[in-house]
């Protein structure tokens, strides 16, 4: 009996992660295409962007979405161990 609420906890936990990983992932991606994007339009432009060193707001914002892809990835860790675990305890 304990096996199938390790399944339950392990399936409930890794589900909701990978719903909440979507959307800071996606944001992610979206931020690098813009900044891609930016680079080619100034490139062509011949203008220079920020310096090396400088960070924009885009960067704390990567921050802040790879903050919360890695919780929520470590959430999907605990579920993939608690799953394997109800293998384990029989």
């Amino acid at each position: 009996m304990s096996n199938v609420v390790l399944w339950a906890a392990g399936a409930a936990m890794l589900a909701f992660a990978i719903w909440r990983i979507r959307a800071p992932f996606a944001r992610m991606s979206e931020l690098d295409r813009l900044a891609e994007n930016a680079r080619r339009y100034d490139s062509w432009r011949g203008a220079r962007g920020p310096a090396a060193d400088e960070t924009t707001g885009a960067d704390i914002m990567r921050q802040m979405l790879r903050r919360q892809v890695l919780i929520w990835a470590a959430v999907a860790i605990i579920g993939v161990v608690l799953i394997v675990a109800g293998f384990v305890i029989r």
